[in-house]
């Protein structure tokens, strides 16, 4: 009678958590397109990925790459993209894996982030300028030695996230309780609690509205297989941030929050000590300075980068 007690209850919780899941993929609504301009879509290696143009095709091209995490998606530059669009041609791209991009069980790696930028920078935009947050920093320098970029802006880059744990990445992949644990990790209070502890100074920009956005795209089909190789580990690059900086002959800018503590200022300053950069630091800010202060982001882009009124290379 035990036994079919515990095994009972064992039936139970399992139904209960493959129903939660279930409820919570149909809570999960279609993913819209928060950023102004015309919505395209670039095919690369059968994967149907999304993008946002916006602005003059004779202005300078720049490249926006979201961070990585789950709930990730190009809505992370909407309070710029319309800015930006005044001085420059603008591509916000959502990274395969992410966004309104499609979402398929590849296991993914830093190498396969690197070649996509390579490509798309090749295939779609001319010579751009790229703005690239947190770990995407590293997939747009990988790519930088067979690509021509103009320049490199790199918002709190980092290269080491976690040590490697492809477990977590097979637990999370997992039908049922990978499900139930990834759902657990992109809930709302946990998008918050990153945006709160890791995204902002001030938890009173954190709107509502944003938390909504970034858990309904943690909450697309496949999902979760991305997050899952950032969770592992396995999204890091497998050179050292430092060394590559430095051996590269593209003119590069390191931006950092004052206040971030993910990957704290003094990791910046070192990092541009090593690789003799220029160093930019926004006050009141952490890992998203670009998305707590827009006007001033951009306007540090607007002084410091070619602009169409400054005469344009197209």
């Amino acid at each position: 009678m035990k036994a079919r007690t515990v095994l009972g209850a064992a039936l139970g919780t399992v139904g209960g958590v493959v129903l939660g899941n279930r409820l919570l993929k149909r809570r999960a609504r279609d993913l819209e397109n928060p950023l102004v301009g015309i919505e395209r879509t670039y095919r690369w290696r059968g994967i149907e990925t999304t993008y946002t143009v916006a602005g003059d095709p004779n202005d300078p091209d720049m490249l926006l790459l979201h961070g990585v995490y789950a709930g990730a998606s190009s809505h992370e530059f909407e309070p710029i993209v319309e800015q930006l669009a005044e001085d420059y041609h603008v591509y916000a791209v959502d990274l395969p894996g992410f966004g309104r991009s499609e979402r398929p069980p590849l296991v993914y790696s830093g190498a396969l982030y690197g070649e996509f930028v390579r490509d798309f920078t090749d295939e779609i935009t001319d010579e751009p300028i790229v703005v690239a947050s947190s770990l995407s920093g590293t997939f747009a320098v990988d790519a930088a030695d067979e690509t021509a970029f103009e320049r490199l802006v790199l918002i709190c880059p980092v290269d080491e996230t976690a040590d490697e744990r492809p477990w977590v990445r097979t637990l999370l992949r997992t039908p049922i309780v990978g499900t139930a644990l990834y759902n657990l990790l992109a809930s709302k209070p946990s998008i918050r609690y990153f945006y709160d502890r890791d995204g902002y100074y001030d938890a009173d920009r954190i709107s509502a509205a944003e938390v909504d956005a970034a858990w309904n795209s943690a909450h697309q089909p496949g999902a979760r297989y991305a997050p899952a190789s950032f969770a592992a580990g396995t999204l890091d690059p497998d050179f050292d941030l430092a060394t590559e900086l430095a051996a590269l002959e593209i003119p590069t800018t390191l931006v950092w929050g004052r206040d971030a503590e993910l990957v704290p200022l003094r990791e910046g300053r070192t990092l541009a000590e090593a690789a003799d950069l220029d160093l930019v630091v926004i006050d009141y800010a952490t890992q998203l300075p670009h998305a707590e202060h827009p006007d001033t982001f951009v306007e540090y882009l607007s002084a410091e980068l070619p602009r169409a009124d400054a005469g344009s290379r197209k």
